[in-house]
């Protein structure tokens, strides 16, 4: 599957975006998919993943509450959502696709599209 993330910019702190990932290349509906980023001098580290059927999204602890994955079947799109972003939250974010949701969230990814920045100011 070829992934294409967007929607990447510089915001406030408190601010909101909203991260986009097409997907092309496999049929979307059966698989799980997820975002990750990874900011300067720091490993990647997972954000969020969403199960084929949209029913399971788990949550890295620092962004519950405040991100929501979602997806859209008929525009082959997972979403992040991204409300009361932080200066912390400043990475390149990746969106990512792998064969089940646990795997997904562990890392054990099939699939990278490129990254895109986010750059939260104080």
């Amino acid at each position: 599957v070829q992934l294409q993330a967007s929607g990447g910019g510089l915001v406030q702190a408190g601010g909101s975006l909203r991260l986009s990932c097409s997907a092309s290349g496999r049929t979307f509906n059966n698989i799980p998919m997820g975002w990750f980023r990874q900011a300067p001098g720091k490993e990647r580290e997972f954000v969020a993943a969403i199960s084929s059927n949209g029913g399971t999204t788990p949550y890295a602890d620092s962004v519950k509450g405040r991100f929501t994955i979602s997806r859209d079947y008929a525009k082959n799109t997972v979403y992040l959502q991204m409300n009361s972003l932080k200066p912390e939250d400043t990475a390149v974010y990746y969106c990512a696709a792998g064969a089940t949701t646990s795997a997904v969230a562990t890392g054990r990814v099939g699939s990278w599209g490129q990254g895109t920045l986010v750059t939260v100011s104080s």
